[in-house]
């Protein structure tokens, strides 16, 4: 007498689950959002990433919500013009302070007169500090050919900005022009 058979689990089962299921419907319609909706308003990657959403190990990093939008870190043309110019340090995003040291490589003809011109700029595009990076092997060669540069500038105002190492173009010619962009944020 005091058991419950099979078929009535299975209805008690299925009436609980419509009930959930009621009451949601219901909460979306009286509030009129999801859990999803509550989330902060995500739109670049840093602010995904500091909402504590999934961050994916690639490069470059690459962060989901959970509404399925995917914003990838900023990390300048570094992958385009990698068989060109490499930055190894400062990387990406990374914090640079006075006196900013550059070292990497780049192919010989993005030389002249083994240097070429640097400059950084901040958030709206005005160049703060200029200077050159110097060769630090013969220079007369397609191959990749080690730099190296040391500048010190005074702080910005604003919290991110551009490194720009550009092509030595003594022509002048916009067809001989390049440059890598690599973006930066200023510490103290």
């Amino acid at each position: 007498m005091g058991r419950v058979s099979g078929m009535q689990r299975g209805f008690f089962l299925l009436l609980a689950m419509s009930v959930v299921v009621a009451l949601t419907a219901a909460a979306v319609f009286l509030y009129g959002r999801t859990p999803v909706d509550d989330a902060p308003l995500i739109e670049s990657f840093e602010e995904c990433a500091a909402a504590g959403y999934p961050v994916a190990v690639s490069y470059p990093l690459q962060c989901r919500t959970p509404d399925g939008r995917m914003f990838v870190e900023d990390i300048g043309n570094s992958l385009e013009k990698e068989d060109l110019i490499r930055l190894t340090l400062p990387r990406p995003n990374d914090i640079v302070t006075s006196p900013l040291v550059l070292e990497g490589e780049a192919r010989g003809f993005w030389f002249f007169e083994a240097s070429f011109p640097v400059r950084l700029e901040d958030e709206e595009g005005t160049v703060f500090a200029q200077h050159y990076a110097q060769a630090e092997d013969e220079w007369m060669t397609e191959e990749f050919v080690p730099f190296r540069s040391e500048f010190v500038f005074a702080q910005p105002i604003s919290g991110r900005g551009r490194l720009i190492l550009e092509k030595d173009n003594p022509s002048g010619l916009p067809e001989h022009a390049d440059a890598l962009v690599v973006p930066v944020r200023f510490g103290e």
